[in-house]
């Protein structure tokens, strides 16, 4: 399989960093391991929208796949409370 591009909005990238350090390191590998498979166990896909989402904690990754340009989108990450809004 071919191994996919990360690329993460900007404010995106601003929400990784303000997480809290204990989060910030899953959360990161979990990203990274995106590259090589878009669609892992556990990973749902939103309805009404090209969007998948990934839970880990209390916070989720919410990022869209594009399979013909091979690059993955990561959207948002936020707390489960504040991300579909």
């Amino acid at each position: 399989m071919a191994r996919y591009n990360i690329l993460i909005k900007r404010s995106a990238q601003k929400e990784l960093e303000a997480l809290p350090k204990g989060y910030l390191v899953h959360i990161t590998k979990i990203i990274a391991s995106l590259a090589n498979d878009p669609r892992p166990n556990g990973a749902e896909k939103l309805s009404g929208d090209d969007k998948y989402r990934i839970r880990k904690g209390p916070y989720r990754i919410v990022y869209s796949i594009h399979d013909s340009e091979l690059v993955i989108w990561v959207v948002k990450i936020a707390h489960r409370k504040e991300v579909y809004r």
